[in-house]
């Protein structure tokens, strides 16, 4: 009964969580700023979770969406839905055949360099393991390239780890390729893991940045995508504020920022929290 009761008081927290925040929408596509800790839509991943982003927008709207394309649970950022069958099926193709610009704001541990390309092709993962133990053939590794370019740094005096220091690098991430996990597998290649990230991270930086730094989410951000249009055939281009304590992370004396929340520069490459 007391289980019943919890979960009655959890689907009517969720149920007065505030509207999702549209950034975008005509009568072809819609876009929201969808806020970490969301799943895109109802997910064996979490068998437990009420509240989806579609069910959401589908609600706000009153109409039905069509998924595009998905963002991690953790994540958050630019997320796209079509508003008829026919504009999913020309966007969904546009990010099959990698024509979609996407950057994303990233939080990593250590300096890193200037800018790079990462290439380094990854076996595709599956959503949940096999229940039985069947023997699987392994799947091939597929291409998985990432460019990056370092927007600021930060050094703690304070010993993080087995670092007397703790050092860490704002990123801007441009991946040219949509794997799964894709950026977070890449920067744990480099050893640049992202923090937050409690598959492919490192947990003192996590419990470093939850406590000391009032921040316990993983540090990942859609900020920019573009694509062309489905139906006026020009190119779009929608934009996500940070918000929340990545925002606060960030201090905005010496991070500058334009009307849409795109960083245009960082004074001094510092940054201090």
């Amino acid at each position: 009964m007391l289980g019943r009761f919890a979960w009655l008081v959890k689907c009517m927290i969720e149920m007065a969580t505030e509207p999702l925040d549209i950034i975008y929408q005509d009568q072809w596509l819609v876009a929201i700023n969808k806020p970490p800790g969301l799943l895109v839509h109802r997910s064996l991943i979490d068998k437990h979770v009420t509240r989806f982003a579609l069910q959401e927008v589908r609600n706000q709207l009153g109409q039905h969406v069509y998924p595009v394309h998905r963002l991690d649970k953790p994540t958050s950022g630019v997320l796209v839905f079509a508003l008829s069958p026919v504009a999913a099926a020309n966007i969904q193709a546009q990010f099959e055949q990698g024509q979609v610009i996407k950057e994303y704001l990233l939080v990593c541990r250590g300096h890193t360099a200037q800018s790079a390309i990462i290439d380094y092709p990854l076996i595709p993962k599956d959503d949940f393991k096999k229940r039985n133990k069947e023997i699987r053939t392994p799947k091939a590794a597929q291409s998985a390239i990432t460019r990056f370019e370092r927007l600021a740094t930060l050094t703690i005096d304070e010993p993080v780890d087995r670092y007397p220091s703790g050092r860490y690098s704002l990123i801007k991430a441009m991946p040219v390729t949509g794997r799964k996990h894709q950026i977070r597998r890449h920067f744990k290649h480099i050893s640049h893991p992202l923090i937050g990230c409690p598959k492919y991270g490192k947990s003192a930086h996590n419990r470093f940045f939850a406590e000391r730094l009032q921040c316990n989410r993983l540090l990942l951000h859609c900020h920019w995508m573009t694509f062309v249009h489905p139906e006026k055939n020009d190119d779009i281009c929608i934009a996500a504020q940070l918000s929340g304590s990545f925002a606060q992370l960030i201090n905005a004396q010496n991070w500058v920022w334009d009307a849409t929340g795109i960083c245009l520069t960082v004074r001094d490459n510092e940054w201090i929290s």
